[in-house]
């Protein structure tokens, strides 16, 4: 199983200034982790309030305000704390307080909401003592009264923030579809195919994970409980060799017509599950690595080894109507397509981009056919094409592709991103890259090198506007793999910290991601469990749909070349260094002392992200 990879992205130098690119939540706040959360409705606006992290002495709150009235220009939106909570700093708007009155009037890029529509302000606050909700809100002067019982918070009350959800609903959507049913409870093509629908849970990794857990209950029985809890979670299968379809022969990995069958035997009478599947074996694959290039070349006769005996197996087997009611999740070729934006300066790059093309452009037209499988294709990650030289071609290479299959844009039901990588969802006490710091955007930072987007929901929201904007649909769904960007572990910042007074140092001092250079992608020291896999986890309204598990947590990026064996990728090389294309040098951050070949057990890893879960297992 080998898995996608960081391509050095390219720098811009100068500033890009990303507010005007979405409206939604900025800097790490989740909707459906609240410890906290009151309602009000009016006939004119309703506004939710959440807290999205609290850690006893700082927490973060936004509030969702949407317009049920007539269109808005301009809005102000106010409400008071009944404690001493004290603005720290907020975006998505202006903050100001007064004694306990806090206040927040729209900014430039989203003062005008149509009538239905959302926005959503959020900032930082301190306090001491208790931390209650605010009951009253009131957007241009229109009071939003009534209320709804506070979320339920956790039984194990957490000592850090929290800024993703925990884990997913189970249950049915309770709005009926309009689709046909189809055999085993399916509901014909669905906007969002993890709503109202179970997961499947792969036998194979369940063995890893168990075996693990064997091997570390006597010394480490406490681990080992944690670890017991990563077999109860869905993540994908890997279709990353043609042999990969029928099975490698071991009882490790099995092909994918025995997962779709164990998938059946676990699919509950009449509600859908989701297998995710991932389509990762084009010509030249990983044109810009070593440790997962692929089988296939880059020639026209790769091309058609690559339509027949890769993808035309693949769609067969996923045709076959027993499995009608399974909703089959296709990530369509990790680390591929962007490389046709950012590395045509390697001639295996440019050698392979036609082909990619061409092999996205089948897999797609043959995948799209079958009603109960769902596109979704790589757009990498914020620390690859946040650049707005790169994201605005991107989205165009995307839809040049789209738009050559038989049904176009239609062909992709959305795009997931961070597939395998370690970027964090979101960076909580960064929510603003243009934030000035000794003079200096906060975006200037060797960290970022004027790369606006510091995490993935930033990432996604923007490149949704690009991508609608090439001609996709609304309707599109963006996924956010999470198996591992957590970064928990005890150098997990937890309150903002403001007193560096240089960009370079705010940034080191306030970042959850704790690598030292952000093009690192090989087995990462430190990386802990990201976000469990969850439907809708800042609501219905907005593009992110789900937080799903691509790359199943414990299995390696890839060995290096040594003495004993010339396969690898030297970025894997723990004693071996990175460049940032700049002059500076860092290390891989790769986990000191081991070699483990791509796809196989890491136990090590294993151990390591499971401790530094974020939040905890």
């Amino acid at each position: 199983m080998e898995q996608g990879k960081d391509r050095k992205a390219r720098r811009i130098t100068s500033a890009f200034v990303a507010a005007g690119m979405t409206l939604g939540v900025a800097g790490g706040l989740a909707a459906l982790t609240t410890t906290s959360s009151n309602a009000a409705t009016a006939a004119g606006c309703t506004a939710v309030y959440s807290t999205t992290w609290d850690s006893g002495s700082g927490f973060g709150a936004q509030v969702v305000i949407t317009d049920d009235g007539p269109a808005w220009s301009n809005w102000t939106l106010s409400y008071s704390y009944a404690g001493n909570q004290t603005l720290q700093n907020g975006w998505n708007g202006t903050w100001a307080q007064s004694g306990n009155t806090v206040t927040v009037t729209n900014a430039a890029y989203n003062g005008a909401v149509a009538s239905g529509g959302s926005v959503t302000p959020a900032g930082n606050f301190t306090y001491s003592g208790t931390n209650a909700a605010p009951t009253s809100f009131a957007v241009n002067g229109i009071t939003c009264s009534g209320t709804v019982p506070p979320t339920t918070p956790s039984t194990t009350p957490s000592t850090t923030p929290s800024t993703t959800p925990s884990t997913p609903p189970t249950t049915p959507s309770t709005t009926p579809s309009t689709s046909p049913s189809s055999p085993g409870g399916g509901t014909g093509h669905v906007a969002n195919p993890f709503l109202g629908a179970t997961s499947y849970l792969s036998p194979d990794y369940a063995g890893e994970v168990n075996a693990q857990v064997a091997a570390d209950q006597p010394s480490n029985p406490t681990l080992a409980a944690s670890e017991a809890k990563m077999a109860d979670f869905p993540t994908a299968v890997w279709m990353d060799k043609i042999a990969a379809i029928t099975g490698t022969g071991d009882s490790v990995h099995h092909g994918l017509q025995w997962h779709l069958d164990q998938a059946l035997t676990q699919q509950q009478a009449g509600t859908p599950i989701t297998l995710e599947v991932v389509i990762y074996d084009l010509p030249g694959r990983d044109c810009a690595a070593l440790a997962s290039n692929g089988e296939i070349p880059a020639t026209a006769a790769g091309l058609t080894e690559y339509e027949s005996q890769y993808i035309d197996p693949i769609s067969t087997i996923l045709a076959d109507p027993k499995y009608a009611g399974i909703r089959i999740v296709a990530i369509v070729e990790p680390d591929s397509l962007p490389n046709a934006v950012t590395n045509q300066s390697k001639p295996a790059c440019a050698t392979a981009t036609p082909f990619y093309e061409q092999g996205v452009e089948y897999a797609l037209n043959k995948l799209h056919a079958i009603p109960n499988v769902y596109n979704y294709v790589d757009i990498a990650h914020s620390a690859w094409l946040g650049w707005s030289s790169n994201m605005g071609p991107a989205a165009q290479e995307f839809a040049k592709v789209a738009k050559a299959t038989t049904a176009g844009v239609a062909s992709v039901d959305g795009f997931i991103s961070d597939t395998a990588n370690y970027t964090p969802t979101t960076e909580p006490f960064l929510p603003n890259s243009t934030l000035q710091v000794g003079g200096n955007p906060l975006d200037s930072a060797k960290f970022y090198q004027y790369n606006p987007y510091f995490d993935e929901y930033d990432y996604d929201q923007a490149m949704y506007t690009q991508l609608v904007g090439q001609g996709f649909s609304p309707n599109i769904g963006m996924l956010i793999d999470t198996s591992r960007n957590g970064w928990g572990g005890p150098n997990r910042p937890t309150v903002l910290n403001t007193s560096p007074t240089t960009v370079d140092t705010y940034v080191a001092a306030n970042k959850v991601d704790q690598r030292s250079f952000r093009g690192d992608w090989c087995n990462q020291n430190g990386a802990g469990i990201g976000a469990r896999p969850t439907v809708q986890p800042y609501g219905a309204a907005n593009h992110i749909i789900a937080f799903v598990w691509i790359k199943p947590p414990g299995e390696s990026d890839g060995d290096y070349p040594t003495a004993t064996h010339t396969h690898g990728d030297p970025h894997c090389d723990p004693n071996g260094t990175n460049t940032d294309g700049n002059g500076g040098t860092y290390s891989t951050g790769s986990i000191p002392g081991y070699d483990v070949p791509a796809g196989q057990w890491f136990a090590a890893e294993f151990q390591q992200e499971v401790t530094n879960a974020y939040p905890a297992l």
